[in-house]
């Protein structure tokens, strides 16, 4: 079964298309993950994202990048197709551009985010893309996360 189309889904050329649409002074806010279980976390740390800016650009792991990570044999739970299209499903959201690579740095250099936000635990001078984002004027943040919510505890919850 295949699903609906997903306009928020794109790739970077089409990205691009659209980001030299952007009116002067458009803030445009980029944040990363897997999102393998869309859960409370994610969905409060994509919101703050979002209140940032004038639009949120999702970079979303594939499902090989997932499995670069190291997160298990059994991840991603649900396809990089799946996954975004949940995504899209929160308003907060404006574009999911999937990534294959093990860190979204070459996506950071290109979509060229004036604000580069990761959950809190990553400190700021670890997250990628960082200094490329500084260096070009922006900003880089780390925001606490939503205490008690995570994709691996929950996988964990439900294995008993």
């Amino acid at each position: 079964m295949s699903l609906p189309d997903n306009p928020k889904l794109m790739s970077i050329r089409t990205f691009l298309k659209r980001k030299s649409a952007f009116a002067p002074g458009h803030r445009l806010v980029f944040t990363n993950g897997c999102f393998d279980i869309l859960h409370p976390g994610h969905v409060d740390l994509l919101q703050r994202c979002r209140a940032m800016g004038d639009s949120l650009v999702l970079g979303l792991n594939s499902d090989e990048s997932v499995k670069m990570l190291g997160k298990g044999d059994d991840r991603p739970l649900s396809t990089a197709e799946e996954r975004a299209f949940v995504l899209a499903g929160l308003a907060c959201v404006d574009h999911i551009i999937i990534f294959h690579e093990s860190t979204p740095l070459e996506l950071i250099k290109a979509c060229r985010p004036q604000i580069l936000i990761k959950g809190g635990d990553w400190p700021v001078d670890q997250i990628v893309g960082g200094d490329v984002v500084t260096k070009a004027g922006g900003e880089v943040h780390s925001l606490p996360l939503l205490e008690g919510y995570s994709t691996t505890a929950f996988l964990e919850k439900v294995r008993g």
